[in-house]
């Protein structure tokens, strides 16, 4: 029975011990000497056989150097108990006392963690939580007591040392050995797996000649064998040594001139570009065993252009590192004599890669390129391509005001047009079209609806392109507009005169240039009727067309033939009446249109649009079980007296024309469902119109009510308030800006 309440007395004091101990390690003692983590060990020491004798110890020692607490029946009628009856008392009185600083004096005494780690339970019961806020209040009073440190060092506080001048030099040379090791698995790749192969196919199979694949590696095998067998094992060794002969500047002083090998393999290496991608078109054998080595793992999805590039760039980088390594050697090493005269041999041999290393910049973007492209345009990676500019960009479709997002490739001598491809890797895109430079012509336009715009003008295609800002826009015009001017002076058959001379001309394609330059495409909505024949447009008997060598809109009896189109590649395209007459030089037994005399109606909505009294959108209801239709109304200033009806400002031929003379004027009719709505009524004619708003209504009100008076309205005519020039277009600027409208 008395050990049984032992164990209950026990069990249900376990759960104050945790708190005791946390009362006690967290008050702070004016002195270290009066720790009362220090006087519980003083009288631990004391009463260690009253201790043994109260409860035997099972449990294991610490061995981490952190407090474990006393359960309470260790603590009953013991010195230990008292301490930490009295420490948590002066905590609750003094609550602010922790944050006083401590002054603490470690030369006359043991470490703090020492102490604490001879400290245990006599019952052997220790707890995690004790131990984690032990460890804690030992680095308080660290930072509360000013701690040296060395002091820091015994707690077990990690310092950061820095790095030494010595470690620096280390550093570089191992990347120096680092970086040599994975350029010779480069060189490895080129002479024993590319090269080998190759000559193998050449010499067994004769695919090809054999020639050609040593004029394309140069003497890469033996760039290949200094570097495996004597550069790179030279730095294995002195690394392994680096203790006792911490240099590299001997070895590098002793191998260098052995580096002059690189100038046969640069000079060699845009002959070798050109080779390369000559074969790779003329011979499938030679093509298919590249292509298989580029598969493979070791290649890392590089072509073997990035491979061949890498002994170009491998010698400036040696002298980057020597520099970076002379910068930290002391003056009064060694080895500092070695590594000047090594780095004098280097940059002489890297001077003369200067040229070839420019070249190699330009041929690492246009091998970019052609990646991006998924490498189905071989002619890119040519020596004597530059890129000069690319970017994302809008394209303004041809039939419609849509646009789409493109990006082009600017080449020296040629646009890229292409559009985004689906890719979970790389970016990818494909062609769509190859613009050339030569006969290129770049007019900036203006649309209201899509800002920054701009047009590009090529014999294969024409586009009308959309920046993201006016600054990019410029920068694409500017850019477009210096290739095409330096293409030109390097072409003796065109002149750059003769180039700035057409930059700003028209953007119709010209009789002469007919299937030779493709043209701009006018777009759908700008038509409702056929700009051969007049006839109105419908979405079942007679559909919008396009003629491909003028760009206009017919139907299909007027594009009812083909002709071969020099910009398309020859190949037959669907052509107007008018333009295959032209190119194919065929007679046509009709007479042409243009020569015959126009009706009333086949007045162009343009030609009258340029010298009007009005012109405007209006919405007209012809009968009224018929929908409302947007009409552009025109009354001419040569027949002011006559209102002309058509369905777009482009249109070649009037929907229907209204004699005004003896209409009469109804304002706001009944039964209509429309706002701001008149009607004009002569016998049985009645038509009804209805404007966007009063304003426009009575601006139209006006001119009518004179011209049913048989007064003819001029310019000169009061017929509204001062901004009647809103809707009165007399000049070319106010048409124009009507019809983007």
């Amino acid at each position: 029975p008395a050990s049984s309440n032992n164990e209950k007395k026990i069990a249900q004091s376990g759960s104050q011990s945790p708190r005791n101990a946390r009362t006690s390690i967290h008050s702070q003692p004016k002195c270290l000497s009066d720790h009362p983590i220090l006087q519980r060990q003083r009288a631990d020491t004391a009463k260690s056989n009253h201790s043994i004798e109260s409860a035997p110890n099972t449990g294991a020692q610490p061995a981490n150097g952190l407090i474990t607490p006393l359960p309470k029946d260790c603590q009953k009628n013991s010195p230990e108990a008292s301490i930490c009856t009295a420490d948590s008392e002066m905590d609750d009185k003094q609550p602010n006392k922790k944050q006083k600083a401590a002054t603490l004096n470690l030369s006359s005494s043991t470490d703090l963690c020492t102490r604490a780690d001879h400290l245990q339970c006599p019952n052997g019961k220790h707890t995690e939580e004790s131990r984690v806020e032990a460890q804690n209040v030992l680095k308080s009073n660290k930072i509360l007591n000013g701690a040296t440190q060395e002091e820091e060092s015994k707690i077990g506080m990690h310092v950061e040392k820095k790095e030494t001048n010595e470690e620096k030099l280390y550093k570089i040379a191992n990347e120096l050995l680092l970086t040599e090791k994975s350029y010779v698995s480069r060189l490895h790749l080129l002479d024993q797996v590319f090269c080998a192969k190759l000559l193998d196919e050449a010499n067994s199979k004769g695919s090809f000649p054999a020639e050609v694949v040593t004029k394309i590696f140069s003497n890469i095998s033996s760039i290949y064998t200094f570097h495996n067998q004597f550069l790179l094992p030279e730095l294995e060794t002195r690394m392994n040594l680096w203790n006792s002969t911490p240099q590299i500047g001997d070895i590098l002083q002793k191998l260098a001139p052995f580096l002059k090998m690189y100038g046969e393999y640069v000079k060699n290496f845009e002959k070798a570009m050109g080779l390369l991608k000559t074969w790779m078109g003329r011979s499938p054998q030679f093509k298919a065993i590249v292509e298989e080595i580029q598969k493979q793992e070791i290649c890392g999805s590089l072509t073997i252009q990035h491979h061949m590039l890498e002994p170009v760039q491998r010698i400036p980088r040696y002298e980057l590192l020597l520099k970076d390594y002379l910068k930290k050697l002391p003056q009064d090493s060694l080895d500092r004599k070695d590594a000047e005269k090594s780095l004098e041999i280097i940059s002489t041999a890297a001077t003369h890669s200067d040229a070839a290393i420019r070249m190699m910049e330009k041929m690492k973007k246009l091998i970019d390129v052609y990646e991006m492209l998924g490498g189905e345009e071989e002619d890119i990676v040519n020596p004597s391509n530059e890129l000069i500019k690319e970017g994302q960009i809008l394209k303004l479709a041809a039939r419609n005001t849509s646009s789409q997002e493109r990006y082009l490739f600017l080449l020296n001598n040629m646009l890229l047009y292409c559009v985004p491809k689906f890719s979970l890797v790389f970016t990818r895109y494909s062609v769509r079209t190859k613009i050339g430079i030569e006969g290129m012509k770049v007019i900036e336009t203006h649309n209201k609806d899509y800002p920054n715009t701009f047009q590009v003008s090529g014999k294969e295609r024409t586009l009308e392109l959309q920046a993201s800002s006016d600054q990019d826009k410029e920068e694409w015009i500017k850019a477009l507009k210096n290739t095409i001017q330096d293409f030109n002076q390097k072409n003796e058959t065109f002149r750059s005169a003769i180039a700035k001379e057409g930059e700003d001309q028209a953007q119709e394609v010209s009789t002469a240039e007919l299937g030779m330059r493709a043209p701009r495409w006018i777009r759908d909505n700008e038509v409702t009727l056929c700009m051969k024949c007049k006839e109105p447009f419908n979405a079942l008997t007679r559909r919008r067309h396009h003629c491909r060598a003028c760009g206009y809109v017919v139907c299909w009896k007027c594009s009812d033939y083909k002709a071969s189109l020099a910009y398309d590649g020859n190949k037959p395209s669907k052509v107007c009446k008018d333009c295959y007459i032209i190119i194919t030089g065929k007679t046509d037994s009709e007479e042409k249109d243009d020569k015959k005399k126009k009706g009333i109606l086949e007045i162009e909505a343009a030609e009258v649009s340029e010298n009007c009294i009005i012109c405007d959108f209006l919405h007209y209801l012809e009968k009224p079980a018929k929908p409302w239709q947007k009409v552009w109304c025109v009354v001419p200033k040569n027949e002011g007296l006559v209102l002309y009806m058509y369905g777009a400002p482009q249109d070649v031929k009037a929907l229907a024309t209204i004699p005004l003379l003896g209409y009469t004027i109804e304002d706001n009719p009944k039964g209509v469902d429309m706002s701001h709505v008149f009607r004009l009524k002569q016998s049985r004619f009645i038509h009804t119109f209805a404007a966007d708003s009063n304003d426009q209504k009575q601006h139209w009100l006006r001119i009518i009510n004179m011209a049913a008076k048989g007064e003819i309205p001029t310019d000169n005519d009061d017929v509204g308030s001062d901004d009647s020039s809103t809707w009165r277009l007399s000049s070319q600027p106010e048409v124009d800006q009507a019809i983007n409208s």
